[in-house]
């Protein structure tokens, strides 16, 4: 996995199922109920339709069972979101029940008429996702495509 400068200074993520205070003497309470087992149901990749847009990588997390956190990788990209973190709040609303975290980000050509999708750029915020990874993603959810990255542009 590539260095994800983000990593070293993202806020830890929260296992919101149950917050304790050691100097409260009540029960636990309880908040969020996971959905353990239904992280295969994510859609990998979610993009718009056609044109020019940013996208982010995240890593979903789903309740850790017998002392294993199972995860994967999603990409989302959006022409309505001006910035990389609009995709990152928009998106970890819908991804509920499940935590997540940015893995970095770029920007995406999509031009559906010629099936072709460039991936390319990077995030100010979250810095620069794994391109290889993300033509991964997209490969598999537009297998009749032709796609192309770049380490150039913004």
């Amino acid at each position: 996995m590539p260095f994800n400068p983000f990593k070293l200074f993202s806020r830890p993520r929260v296992n919101n199922t149950k917050f304790w205070n050691p100097n409260f003497s009540g029960p636990i309470l309880q908040f969020t109920t996971k959905m353990s087992g239904s992280l295969h149901k994510v859609p990998k990749v979610d993009i718009d339709k056609s044109g020019v847009f940013k996208y982010i990588l995240l890593k979903v997390y789903d309740q850790e069972v017998d002392g294993v956190e199972p995860s994967t990788i999603v990409l989302r990209g959006y022409k309505r979101c001006n910035y990389h973190s609009d995709i990152y709040d928009e998106v970890q609303g819908k991804l509920i029940p499940f935590d997540c975290e940015p893995w970095g980000g770029g920007r995406i050509s999509h031009d559906p008429d010629n099936k072709k999708i460039h991936i390319y750029g990077y995030s100010q915020a979250y810095g620069k996702a794994d391109h290889e990874e993300a033509a991964k993603l997209i490969k598999n959810a537009y297998p009749d495509y032709t796609i192309t990255i770049s380490d150039e542009g913004y």
